[in-house]
């Protein structure tokens, strides 16, 4: 017996005799076991897999250094050096988990998306369009989204306790200047850009990328469609005027052309209008947007649009029973970009350009003329480098050159200055895995009118439950010079700045999408002066403040057939002492409580889409002369209600009308009080009012194309 057992352990040596047992057990990071890795010696088919309870083993009589690899689906490819000498090994190996784009978490902490190709959307463009209340206006869109406030007598955007100046405006990473119309005071503007030039906006309310600043509550980035599908003509027909546009698309290039004319003079003589208008609101404009690819991954873009616009308005004086003044303003705007987008070899991009906006102002104020020029020229160039899947860098540098001057003609007394500005910036994102990511930035700016310097550090980290919802924290400074008006007084005006601390929640799954938002923002170095804004004197940038509050947003396109509406509301307590106040006071463009629900359906037996938006907050403060302190009163509750109807009785043919304001509710905005108290040592007062008890929109838009296929259904 014992030679037998001699017998068979020499001939299982002799089986074994050059071979390796290789054996070991492979997890995730959190350290489950992982079934089904494919482990193989690289060049070979000699390999096993795990288990279900992540180990293996084999055998192989190759010898010598060989490369093992491990790898399966979801996570990283690992490959381990190792020499074969007969010698058992063993591996206990964690894998990483490979990044998917589209699985990921994203930075949700402040951003709103309204895109076609992104995740993490709120709109997409279409909703810009469609929406009631926005009547085609890209802000009246976004007023309906949290962090906003509806100003009715601006229309301008305002962000979490912000004013309209802390919100800049970039057209394909570039900013413009003057991006609204420019009117009289209280007389709401709108946006100079068509909708329909963008495929996408990015729109953050706080926190937002190191690439953008000159900001301190807001930056909005609409991005132009690279390529249209077709050459096609828009015509458009509409109660306020017309529009024709004709786009030519090449194998490589394409150009829009629109021409565009409005009038508001013969609808103000049908409607009754509460304003007193010698002549009616009127402009026209006309613009270019041509495209152009190179080589297999590169795009250029270049844009030009000029604009002139007028109006005249009779403004009334407290305690006065005459007309009041006479204001006149002429407007001539031109902007002009040239941009770029380049993917090159080994990982890395290029984007940037140039861009150049004009803005020239002529008010006669009841006689005395001034004119306002700006200025600003824009230059940049971002390198985007992948150094794996799981880490970028964005490295940028840009300089900005701003020229303001105001003149007095009669006179002929003139003030300007001239501010040339350089900024550099970087970001990173680091993903751990694909349910968390870092991003941090820095950006640093240097003004040479002030000849001083700043630096502004940001940063946001984002984290995905399995549920898939995600929650995100960000954190930024932010820096901003004070408005032109303001610097050609004292041009030793230094930036004003603001901190923003957020935490947010966000889940879109099954075509609905839930956000939550809570901030908080503080304000230092806020523009103060003696006076008031007409005659401002003694300016200092020693002003502080804060805003904080909570934003809530829900949309639902699944619930009910053929709808889709989403809910939004947003609490903000903001204070400061800024301007001409000398203590801390809630601003009067800063409601406490705003809100809005917004409702479309497709009606299909009769080709329609049926819309209609409210809008509330809980009044505007302000002060009255009359009473002790300051933002003493308030108005009562603003609300709106606007209803829509889109019909097709043809694919490339819509009828669209809207009404603002169905209910005719009588909002007010404010009160103006007279300089000096009457006999009685009462200070006379006006309200601030809307234009009109309502406002309708009737439009005809009809698109033409040689191969017919060309429809107005994405515009319903």
């Amino acid at each position: 017996m014992r030679h037998l057992i001699t017998l068979f352990l020499f001939l299982f040596s002799s089986i074994l005799y050059g071979q390796t047992l290789i054996t070991g057990t492979i997890t995730d990071k959190s350290r489950e076991a992982l079934p089904g890795v494919s482990i193989y010696i690289e060049g070979t088919y000699e390999g096993t897999s795990t288990i279900a309870d992540g180990s293996f083993q084999f055998s192989t009589k190759i010898e010598g250094e060989k490369n093992l690899v491990f790898q399966s689906i979801g996570y990283k490819k690992e490959a381990l050096t190792i020499n074969l000498e007969g010698m058992p090994l063993n591996f206990q190996l964690a894998l990483k988990e490979a990044i998917d784009q589209m699985k990921a978490v994203t930075i949700t902490a402040g951003a709103m998306e309204a895109s076609d190709e992104r995740k993490a959307v709120v709109l997409r463009p279409i909703d810009i369009v469609t929406t009631p209340s926005a009547i085609g206006d890209i802000v009246g869109a976004f007023q309906t989204l949290p962090g906003t406030s509806t100003v009715g007598n601006d229309g301008r955007l305002f962000v979490r306790g912000g004013d309209a100046s802390e919100t800049a405006i970039f057209i394909d990473g570039l900013k413009v200047s003057n991006a609204f119309g420019t009117t009289a005071n209280n007389v709401p503007s709108r946006t100079r850009f068509s909708p329909n030039m963008f495929k996408g906006t990015f729109f953050s309310t706080g926190g937002y990328s190191a690439e953008y600043g000159q900001a301190l509550s807001s930056a909005l980035v609409l991005n132009s469609i690279d390529m249209p599908v077709r050459s096609q003509a828009d015509i458009s027909l509409m109660s306020l005027g017309g529009g024709v546009s004709q786009t030519l698309v090449g194998k490589r290039n394409s150009i829009t052309a629109n021409a565009n004319f409005f009038d508001l003079g013969p609808y103000q003589q049908l409607i009754e209008q509460d304003f007193d208008w010698e002549r009616a609101p009127h402009s026209w404009d006309v613009s270019l947007l041509g495209r152009q690819k190179w080589g297999n991954s590169g795009m250029l873009k270049a844009f030009f649009q000029k604009e002139s616009s007028g109006m005249e308005l009779w403004q009334a004086q407290p305690g006065s029973s005459d007309r009041g003044q006479l204001i006149k303003i002429n407007n001539d705007y031109n902007v002009g970009q040239v941009s770029f987008k380049q993917a090159a070899k080994n990982d890395w991009s290029f984007t940037g350009g140039l861009g150049y906006t004009q803005n020239n102002d002529l008010f006669n104020i009841d006689g005395l003329e001034v004119e306002q020029s700006t200025q600003l020229f824009h230059a940049k160039g971002v390198a985007i480098k992948d150094f794996s899947d799981a880490f970028s860098t964005k490295f940028g540098v840009e300089t900005y050159w701003n020229q303001y001057e105001e003149t007095l003609l009669q006179e002929d007394l003139s003030r300007s200055f001239e501010d040339p500005q350089a900024n550099l910036f970087i970001e990173s994102d680091y993903y751990l895995n694909n349910d968390l990511v870092l991003r941090a930035g820095l950006r640093s700016g240097h003004s040479q009118l002030i000849n001083k310097q700043w630096l502004d550090p940001r940063a946001s980290l984002s984290y995905k439950f399995k549920h898939e919802g995600q929650l995100s924290l960000a954190y930024g400074q932010f820096s901003q010079l004070p408005e032109s008006k303001f610097r050609v007084l004292n041009n030793n005006l230094g930036n004003t700045e603001a901190s923003h601390y957020i935490l947010n929640y966000f889940i879109a799954k099954n075509n609905r999408t839930f956000r939550a938002e809570a901030f908080h923002k503080e304000y230092n170095n806020l523009l103060t002066y003696d006076g008031n804004n007409l005659n401002p004197v003694n300016l200092q940038v020693n002003g502080d403040g804060y805003a904080t509050g909570m934003d809530f947003f829900y949309r639902d396109r699944e619930s009910v057939k053929n709808t889709d509406f989403w809910i939004t509301y947003s609490f903000v307590d903001s204070k400061r002492q800024f301007n001409h106040f000398q203590t801390e006071v809630q601003p009067n463009y800063a409601p406490r409580h705003n809100g809005s629900v917004v409702i479309k359906h497709i009606v299909s037996a009769i080709n329609s889409q049926i819309g209609g938006s409210f809008s509330f907050n809980d009044g505007y403060v302000y002060t009255n002369p009359n009473m002790v302190g300051e933002q003493n009163s308030k108005t009562k509750s603003f609300q709106s209600l606007s209803l829509s109807w889109s019909y097709l009785p043809k694919p490339n043919l819509i009828i669209h009308f809207a009404c603002n304001n169905v209910l005719e509710r009588d909002n007010k905005f404010g009160y103006q009080y007279a300089n000096q108290a009457n006999e009685e040592g009462i200070f006379a007062s006006s309200p601030i009012i809307q234009g009109a008890p309502r406002f309708l929109f009737l439009g005809v838009f009809l698109t033409l194309s040689t191969d017919k296929n060309a429809n107005q259904l994405n515009n319903l």
